[in-house]
């Protein structure tokens, strides 16, 4: 088969093959700037804008993508080859497909070649929304106290040289104290991270930096600048070479970086914006006064979930996600973590049923098309666990309730991280910032059971419950012993 180089030029002739933009690219003014570019973002925020623009012409919302780090770079490249054009593919659990290109983005930036023109397109007037997907670990904070994490070389740089921006504090300080300046109103700073109540740590990290840089504009942005809580959720794993292969074979269309997706898709928005919004509710956006119960559920059922099913996955030798569920002891496992220890420390959700919302869950991680890979779930635990799954163990702890199932997810993590390859001597993919530092406090368990706990900066104080450590030295010590997950969790659900 011919095949077309995805870009605007051949929009026509790809348009009888796939779904395309039918709205006019060219008069797109960039209403969003966008920080962190990755696969979610292009299968949600900017999936929802083009719904928008492709039904109602909502020309004011385009999306200027922003990468603030050389890595970075060859999504950059290859969306500006691209004319930042995309396609994404939904996948189904009956086996249907529907790929469509997406085309909400109109520009891309990167940070480190160009940092100025990043600061002037945030501080242009035509830009309402500066939107962020920059993982936990963008925000700077420690983990245990909460606090901004000033001893990061480059915040102490930018308290120096506010002029040279490294980090996503230094380049919002820069454009709002321009727009403050030039007197303009504030940009809305939209957090889209599965961090609960994201916004306010957004603005509590800001407020922190600029109140260190600038204390005269830290009060203009306490005052002016809004940070709406938002509850994301769609699906989306890492794009494989075979999507890539899929769309040239069956479509004819040569894109270098397509995005596959389930087909669920969910946005949870406290409406609260500083200087206007897209109609997103047009598009099926949930705008609420309070996203508290939503975010909570998600991160207390679907992240810990996924982690519930990823950990011993790994370990058992497991690869997808759907795998782990195609595995009636996984499944029941997973299943009985979410009804036992989440849901009873969970809050009433208005217009939600937690029973057919879990089964939902069970659903869309069996979904044997998506593939989303068990080392992509792994990924980064030690910044996924101290949100994602502990609290809910703390709570049961305090309210005398379960904690059989997180605590042997925790256990496992401590073998997983000790050991680095699964029960068939596979060596295991991890991928994480604290690698070194969990290996090394893993690696004591053997001798000291508690070895793994002693990292307060992600356990907080759970080596000094009673209840918690009794259990746990129980698990630790059967896992090391049996070096056989699966048995384990069959135990655990009898």
């Amino acid at each position: 088969m011919n095949f077309s180089e995805l870009k605007q030029d051949n929009i026509s002739q790809i348009a009888s093959r796939i779904p395309c933009p039918t709205y006019d690219r060219q008069e797109l003014k960039t209403g969003i700037v966008h920080v962190g570019v990755g696969g979610f973002h292009r299968s949600h925020q900017a999936y929802y804008i083009h719904q928008l623009l492709e039904k109602y012409n909502t020309l004011d919302w385009g999306i200027c993508g922003v990468g603030l780090r050389e890595a970075d770079r060859k999504m950059y490249t290859i969306l500006k080859k691209q004319d930042y054009l995309y396609t994404l593919i939904v996948q189904h659990a009956n086996g249907a497909v529907k790929s469509e290109v997406i085309g909400a983005l109109n520009e891309f930036l990167l940070a480190v070649d160009t940092p100025n023109q990043v600061i002037d397109k945030m501080a242009h007037p035509d830009t309402k929304i500066v939107s962020l997907t920059i993982t936990e670990g963008g925000y700077n904070f420690n983990p245990l106290t909460g606090d901004f994490n000033f001893e990061n070389p480059d915040v102490q740089q930018e308290l120096l040289q506010p002029d040279q921006p490294k980090t996503i504090f230094g380049f919002l300080t820069a454009a709002l104290r321009k727009r403050r300046a030039n007197g303009w109103p504030p940009f809305t700073i939209l957090s889209c991270d599965n961090i609960q109540h994201n916004g306010d740590v957004a603005r509590r990290m800001l407020l922190a930096f600029v109140q260190k840089q600038d204390a005269e504009l830290a009060e203009w942005i306490e005052q002016e600048v809004c940070f709406p809580n938002t509850m994301v959720d769609r699906i989306t794993p890492v794009t494989t070479p075979a999507a890539i292969d899929y769309l040239q074979e069956t479509y004819g269309v040569k894109d270098e970086w397509p995005v596959i997706c389930e087909p669920f898709i969910q946005w949870v928005v406290e409406d609260k914006f500083a200087n206007g919004r897209p109609p997103l509710e047009k598009a099926g956006v949930q705008f609420v006064p309070n996203v508290t119960p939503y975010e909570k559920m998600k991160i207390r059922l679907l992240n810990a979930g996924h982690s519930v099913l990823g950990i011993p996955g790994a370990i058992h030798g497991h690869s997808t996600i759907n795998d782990c569920m195609e595995d009636v002891v996984f499944a029941r496992f997973m299943r009985q973590f979410m009804d036992k220890e989440a849901t009873p420390v969970l809050d009433a959700i208005e217009g939600i049923d937690l029973e057919k919302y879990k089964d939902s869950l069970e659903e869309r991680f069996a979904n044997p098309n998506i593939k989303d890979s068990v080392s992509r779930i792994c990924s980064e635990s030690s910044a996924k666990l101290p949100k994602f799954l502990i609290p809910t163990l703390q709570e049961n702890l305090a309210k005398d309730g379960s904690i059989e199932y997180a605590t042997l997810i925790l256990a496992a993590w401590c073998y997983y991280s000790d050991q680095g390859i699964n029960e068939n001597n596979e060596p295991l993919e991890i991928i994480d910032a604290m690698k070194a530092e969990l290996h090394q406090a893993a690696q004591h368990t053997q001798k000291e059971a508690l070895a793994f706990l002693k990292q307060p900066a992600i356990f907080g104080d759970l080596s000094e419950n009673k209840r918690f450590v009794k259990k746990y030295k129980e698990v630790i010590q059967l896992i090391y012993q049996e070096k056989n997950i699966r048995k384990l969790m069959n135990e655990s659900i009898g």
